[in-house]
């Protein structure tokens, strides 16, 4: 098995070895909302035993129409994340729209998180690298794995070697995206520890007309494949009540049925690790 780079996000180590997990609701909806599923996710980890980092939005600068909710901004969000690190213990991922924000968040967050559609932008991932913080880098849904290497090439030639890669799909005709696990291989062997996107790669983009559809039924599959494949770290968007989620809701993951899921995915992994 390629050896992957390691380094700390809080109180998770990335690449040593122990299968890690980002989960959150997809926005912050309100600090009551964040501060609830922050507690719930910290008990699951100390439960089953599994490192999570905590992963909410400040600002869904990408949204289908312009009506739906995009989250409380940047100084309330980041506001509502430093209660969440410090109430929860747990390490905070959010991402960044724009290079401005990255100085900010940095200041308050563990991970910063370049978003799919936002991969190829040089100045963003530049000011995410900067900052130190451990930045994860979504693979666009329009790139083939290996156009990742020059993504990466990027965020280590502004001096920062702490990175996740990060896939979630490859969109394949109209609303529709597919999972290639060769990815997770191929993105692997750039060095760096690969996360796999169990939640948005089953999204349908645009499906619902005016908001995103989803499947959230392939969730656990497609997570119990990815870590059979290899991968360092499952990122899920999962939520307290799904259906009535402010984003992302057809494919976040029901926050109930996550204690069961993360104990098949430790157990896959286990045995993976067993068997080398």
């Amino acid at each position: 098995m390629i050896k992957v780079a390691e380094f700390r996000a809080g109180s998770v180590v990335f690449g040593g070895g122990q299968l890690a997990v980002i989960a959150g609701p997809c926005v912050i909806e309100s600090i009551e909302s964040s501060l609830r599923h922050a507690e719930r996710i910290a008990r699951i980890s100390r439960t089953s035993g599994v490192p999570i980092v905590f992963k909410s939005s400040f600002d869904k600068a990408n949204r289908t129409s312009h009506s739906s909710f995009r989250g409380p901004g940047l100084e309330q969000g980041l506001e509502i994340l430093a209660r969440v690190k410090r109430e929860s213990g747990l390490p905070v991922l959010t991402d960044i729209h724009e290079p401005g924000q990255a100085e900010a968040a940095s200041a308050v967050v563990d991970i910063l998180q370049i978003p799919a559609l936002l991969s190829r932008q040089t100045d963003l991932v530049a000011a995410a690298a900067r900052t130190g913080a451990v930045v994860n880098l979504k693979k666009g849904q329009f790139l083939a794995p290996w156009d990742m290497k020059a993504v990466v090439a990027k965020a280590e030639s502004f001096g920062n070697r702490r990175i996740l890669v990060t896939e979630r799909g490859f969109s394949f005709g109209y609303n529709n995206l597919v999972t290639d696990m060769r990815a997770l291989v191929i993105m692997r062997s750039f060095g760096y520890p690969v996360v796999f996107d169990a939640t948005h790669s089953v999204q349908l983009p645009g499906a619902g007309g005016e908001r995103s559809g989803g499947q959230r039924e392939f969730v656990a599959p497609l997570a119990r494949g990815a870590v059979a494949v290899g991968v360092d770290v499952v990122f899920m968007e999962v939520h307290e009540d799904p259906d009535r989620a402010l984003s992302d809701g057809p494919n976040s993951y029901p926050l109930e049925l996550m204690p069961a899921l993360l104990d098949e995915l430790k157990r896959i992994h286990e045995l993976m690790h067993t068997n080398r």
